[in-house]
């Protein structure tokens, strides 16, 4: 599939590269410890084992997409659209490895690979559900 916006009729407004760039982006700048800073391209390219031109394509398309903005020394910020929806991704990956790793069984490692292929494809409405779920037997995902 083509990075950028796609014509799907769900809730995802990014294709999976898009999301998994994004949520990239933000994890690594929740890392910093001062969340909403800027990263480098590098270690996005790191994060995602990716090469540092991918990340620029994709990047691209995420300036397109009003997701994120790039200083012109090439540090990355994300808009405030842009860590919203990164937000979401980053919560829907963690409550569907929590699910997958408490409710099911599943090793945690490959917990963690199928929850990122998943939240990619669920809708904000059965996320919801999921989250309420996990929140009925005392498990809270933070936003």
């Amino acid at each position: 599939m083509a990075m950028g916006i796609t014509d799907r009729q769900d809730d995802h407004a990014l294709s999976r590269a898009g999301e998994d760039y994004l949520e990239a982006i933000y994890r690594i700048s929740l890392g910093t410890g001062s969340g909403g800073t800027s990263v480098r391209s590098v270690d996005v390219a790191e994060h995602l084992g990716v090469s540092k031109a991918s990340v620029n394509k994709a990047l691209s398309m995420l300036k397109e997409a009003g997701m994120v903005e790039q200083s012109r020394y090439g540090r990355v910020t994300l808009t405030p659209e842009g860590e919203k929806y990164a937000a979401l991704v980053w919560r829907a990956h963690r409550a569907l490895r929590l699910f997958l790793e408490r409710d099911l069984g599943v090793e945690a490692e490959t917990a963690d690979a199928e929850a990122c292929l998943m939240e990619h494809a669920l809708s904000a409405d059965t996320m919801g559900r999921l989250i309420s779920y996990l929140e009925r037997q005392g498990i809270v995902v933070p936003e």
